[in-house]
């Protein structure tokens, strides 16, 4: 039984958070630093869930910060998503032969 009570308190607070959005801001907003609010929230918001979980995923802090330097250095240059990804992989699985 509990478990269709937290089942519906996540729906509940999911569609609030969708819904006040569109209820609430009837026009369009004017304001300059609102629409840029607005337009990073995602990557902020992305950025934050993502990141911590980087230095965990290898299970060594070590390759994980390898293959996140490796990951920033060719975003840095401006590389496709598939080269950063895959060398950030292969640098942190290199890099676990070593540690």
């Amino acid at each position: 039984m509990s478990v269709w009570i937290y089942i519906l308190v996540m729906a509940a607070v999911t569609y609030l958070i969708r819904m006040l959005p569109f209820t609430l801001i009837r026009g369009k907003v004017r304001s300059r630093f609102f629409r840029s609010l607005l337009y990073y929230i995602p990557y902020a918001v992305l950025a934050a869930m993502t990141f911590p979980s980087i230095f965990y995923s290898t299970g060594n802090t070590v390759t994980a910060v390898v293959g996140t330097a490796v990951a920033l250095l060719l975003a840095w240059y401006r590389m496709p998503l598939i080269v950063v990804a895959l060398a950030a992989a292969g640098a942190a699985f290199v890099t676990g032969f070593f540690v």
